[in-house]
């Protein structure tokens, strides 16, 4: 008799670096179940750095990117790709995570086909379907199919609670992306710009919302703090997309004090991120990341649907706006209480033992017996 199947799909470098300790967890247990990876493609060489990074490989890549195409036909494109690959392999479950156009389209060709779906970071919520866009959407909508609903806080938890969802489908485990972040850690040493003696100051922005004005208005934000602060260091990792790096190379790009990069391979970043004072970020995962090293975050959004991190005094949301920006990071800059009360270095977002409550749980529902973890204490 075969064992059952469990494919896990990925198409971002987020996707990959939340996915990869629930497969390696999953993989603990070959002698009970197959676990395969599942790739669209989506962001393919940061995927490829991931993969490497976790000793992972993607046992069917769809490679369904194209230049220049819209979110409808990456959305055609994947969900075409994710149909031939179910019908091929007949999975006894399927897991995605997050929030990318590859989640919802894998839980809509999961509810298809039949197949349980469970969902990684289930929960998060903004508010506004459009904000962040299209990602609000994709998450609710894998909500309205998912049957193991994975919240890594008790807030997102209570999303779930208040649009109907079943008590006995939701597990909080704690986010993914702390068991990956501390793991590559400890596992990596710190290599990042040995010839800077002052401050470090992070910066990461790519999100759609903050294309053209916005991202204008924080590259020049950046720009006046290195100014200000003769002692710091501007890093910049730039997002692939030409949009992002026009902006950023024009305005910050003649700086000598600005080191503009291609994206790290993902054990490079963690170290980067360990090595920075303070991080100006739109993305999502570095808001989960970073308190769990103790850096402080300022939010380069209007809403945020990581609530945990400001709530808990590690991150503050500031948005786009140039003087708000240049405000709340000359406080932390010159303010030694107010930046230690943001770097406590206790994380609101999870333990490092959030694969193992999702394999305990995944297993189950397949009649599949393995060890259960404590459960997740925020």
């Amino acid at each position: 008799m075969s064992k059952p199947k469990i494919v896990c799909v990925v198409g971002t470098r987020p996707d990959a670096i939340k996915t990869a300790p629930v497969v390696l967890e999953l993989r603990r247990f070959a002698d009970r179940v197959d676990t395969l990876v599942v790739s669209t493609g989506q962001h393919r060489e940061m995927l490829q750095q991931v993969f490497e990074c976790f000793g992972l490989a993607a046992d069917h890549d769809l490679d369904i990117m194209q230049h220049g195409q819209t979110l409808a036909q990456v959305t055609c494109r994947a969900l075409e790709g994710i149909d031939r690959i179910l019908e091929e392999l007949r999975p006894d479950f399927l897991i995605a995570q997050g929030d990318t156009t590859t989640t919802f389209v894998g839980a809509l060709a999961a509810f298809y086909r039949k197949v349980p779906f469970g969902h990684v970071e289930a929960g998060l919520r903004t508010g506004r379907v459009d904000d962040p866009f299209p990602e609000e959407f994709n998450r609710r909508a894998a909500s309205l199919v998912t049957v193991l609903h994975f919240p890594p806080t008790r807030w997102a938890a209570d999303n779930l609670r208040s649009e109907g969802i079943s008590e006995e489908a939701v597990l909080v485990t704690g986010n993914t992306c702390i068991d990956a972040v501390l793991q590559v850690a400890e596992r990596h040493p710190q290599d990042w710009l040995p010839e800077v003696e002052g401050r470090v100051i992070l910066l990461t922005t790519h999100r759609r919302e903050n294309w053209g004005g916005p991202q204008r208005s924080i590259a020049t934000a950046a720009l006046e703090l290195l100014d200000r602060f003769p002692d710091t260091h501007l890093a910049v990792p730039m997002h692939k997309n030409p949009v992002v790096r026009e902006t950023l190379t024009g305005i910050l790009g003649s700086h000598d004090r600005v080191t503009l990069m291609e994206p790290p391979a993902y054990p490079r970043f963690v170290k980067l991120m360990q090595r920075s004072h303070l991080i100006l970020t739109d993305s999502g995962g570095v808001q989960e990341e970073a308190p769990a090293f103790g850096i402080p975050v300022l939010v380069l959004r209007e809403t945020t649907e990581r609530p945990e991190g400001v709530t808990a005094g590690n991150a503050r949301l500031i948005g786009a706006d140039r003087q708000a920006i240049v405000d709340a990071a000359t406080e932390l800059l010159t303010d030694d209480a107010a930046y230690a009360a943001m770097s406590t270095s206790r994380s609101p977002y999870g333990d490092g033992r959030a694969a193992a409550r999702i394999r305990h749980a995944v297993l189950g529902h397949l009649g599949i017996e393995s060890p259960a973890e404590e459960p997740w204490v925020e």
